[in-house]
């Protein structure tokens, strides 16, 4: 039972998981979709706003939830907390407030209030690359990982994630004054 129980909870961080990352593309697309004219804007506006919808409430806050109780249903099957586990749960719960966050932006662009630019979303999507890398390390790697090199990496791959976008954004601005 336990095996499956487990399938399932990986199923649905997958699925969860797609979702977060998907949905800020979208609010991005959304966000640059206000800055086109009429009626192009309202036709893109429209469009994302049906395809937002539906993506955070017919996959990704469905399959949170479902994340959540496969999770604590092998966590009660399993009937001890390792120190790993415990490290682990933290990073999820900071997952959970990401995905809380995310909510937060969903409802404000439904309500036509784009408070953040297209670059402060690309920079928030990677956040949820964060919560995956860590929290990956910590299962597959669980007792065996140093603490100090794990944090070491993670850092570095912030520090990697993030001149990246600045990468990216250097180049996007180089295409857009040539045109």
């Amino acid at each position: 039972m336990y095996n499956y129980i487990k399938a399932l909870h990986i199923i649905f961080i997958v699925t969860w998981f797609s979702g977060l990352f998907y949905i800020v593309r979208l609010f991005i697309y959304n966000r640059e979709a206000q800055d086109k004219q009429e009626p192009e804007k309202s036709i893109l506006s429209n469009q994302f706003n049906i395809m937002i919808k539906r993506l955070w409430f017919g996959i990704t806050w469905p399959s949170a939830v479902l994340t959540l109780i496969f999770g604590s249903t092998m966590w009660y099957l399993l009937g001890s907390l390792p120190v790993w586990l415990m490290i682990k749960l933290c990073f999820v719960i900071g997952l959970f407030a990401y995905h809380l966050s995310l909510h937060s932006i969903y409802k404000q662009q439904a309500k036509g209030i784009f408070k953040h630019s297209s670059q402060q979303l690309r920079i928030w999507n990677e956040v949820a690359t964060i919560f995956l890398v860590a929290i990956v390390m910590l299962v597959v790697v669980k007792q065996a990982m140093s603490w100090l090199w794990g944090l070491i990496g993670l850092i570095g791959f912030v520090v990697i994630l993030m001149s990246a976008i600045k990468i990216y954004k250097n180049i996007r601005k180089k295409a857009e004054a040539k045109q």
